[in-house]
């Protein structure tokens, strides 16, 4: 049976290769060539087109393809109160290449301003999303991202001497955006969020520890902070997360299984889906799906990859989808790409036709499992 709300059957995480157009006019804002302007108007043209295009191939929601964005996390928290872009040493390791040299550290106390420009953002979104007839679905970063990858080393001791007083601010901060989202007309927002895998990655958990950071006890204080910003979300408002293993130019940072830490995110903490990769090994098996409680949660199966051009084939997603539903029921699953296709504005390592294969290959084998 198919879904009238989100997460749909056939769902996407969010971002989408970037268009032409939008790269040229980037690069053009760079050298001084056009205003910000002219790119504003340049991103409205292909961000009305993809939300039709997406609309077009059987999706019931749409995003923006986040293609104001350069970064998938740093755009939207450089804009927090409190926060600050800046350009470190390194940039962050992936398998085999380097991103560019940007982070975010925390300088002031955490807030939402009311004037966040992904606000804005999302107000364009579903003006198109309503004429296309789709539910328009945004996506921002989860807070444990403000805190885990940069660590007490990135945070302000002169603000937040006491950690506490940090969790607690961020709480606050995103009970906040969740709130002015649903003002603006938002119904379906995601929380997208790596530091779950990170806490699945032995490799990951001693690069913490070599910042001087313990992550011991760190999923309960996330899903502490996680269910203090989505405690006052009203009814009708769906939020998911995204579990994400890195995401770079079709390269990774993390692996190992979601046993680590399935209870407390399937059970622990308080949103309505889980966009969970399973597109390689270094996911693990179903097994951790059986902490998935019985009801109207639901897990969007990640068994399409994004990273790569090649289709897969209808059979095997569809024994994915079984051998997934020995462990949560069927009627308490969905199919999706992995995760985006550009978390980044550089992109994966295919194309816009390969792409869209695969969105289309989603909206298809719903429409077999549950049901036109």
């Amino acid at each position: 049976m198919q879904r009238t709300k989100p997460p749909f059957r056939a769902d996407e995480v969010g971002s989408l290769l970037r268009p032409p157009r939008i790269k040229e006019a980037r690069a053009k804002l760079e050298k001084g060539e056009i205003t910000a302007e002219d790119l504003r108007k340049a991103e409205d043209l292909e961000i009305e087109k993809v939300v039709h295009k997406q609309a077009s191939i059987g999706l019931k929601l749409a995003t923006d393809g986040e293609f104001r964005r350069s970064w998938w996390h740093f755009d939207f928290l450089a804009k927090l109160g409190g926060c600050e872009l800046f350009h470190p040493e390194t940039g962050i390791q992936f398998a085999g290449v380097e991103t560019r040299h940007d982070a975010v550290r925390v300088i002031g106390k955490l807030d939402f301003p009311d004037n966040h420009p992904m606000l804005d953002h999302f107000r364009f979104l579903k003006k198109h999303a309503d004429t296309a007839h789709v539910t328009p679905k945004m996506t921002i970063p989860s807070p444990a991202v403000l805190h885990f990858r940069g660590g007490r080393k990135s945070i302000s001791k002169e603000i937040y001497p006491d950690l506490e007083g940090f969790f607690l601010d961020l709480g606050k901060t995103y009970r906040k955006a969740v709130k002015a989202f649903y003002d603006a007309g938002c119904r379906y927002l995601q929380f997208d969020d790596t530091v779950w895998a990170y806490l699945c990655s032995q490799d990951e958990l001693q690069k913490a520890r070599d910042r001087g950071d313990n992550p011991d006890g760190l999923q309960e204080i996330y899903a502490r902070v996680i269910n203090y910003a989505l405690a006052e979300r009203p009814a009708d408002m769906v939020v998911t997360t995204h579990v994400c293993r890195g995401n770079f130019r079709s390269t990774w940072i993390s692996s190992g299984g979601y046993e680590p830490v399935a209870e407390t995110m399937l059970a622990g903490t308080n949103y309505d889906g889980y966009f969970l990769e399973y597109d390689s090994d270094r996911a693990g098996g179903f097994e951790p799906l059986r902490y998935l409680p019985k009801g109207n949660k639901v897990v969007v199966v990640g068994v399409i990859t994004s990273k790569f051009g090649e289709l897969e084939k209808k059979d095997d997603i569809k024994r994915r989808l079984e051998e997934a539903a020995k462990f949560a029921p069927l009627d308490q699953l969905a199919v999706s790409p992995q995760c985006g296709f550009a978390s980044t504005e550089e992109g994966n390592i295919l194309s816009e036709e390969e792409q869209w294969a695969k969105l289309s290959l989603a909206v298809e084998v719903a429409g077999e499992v549950w049901g036109k």
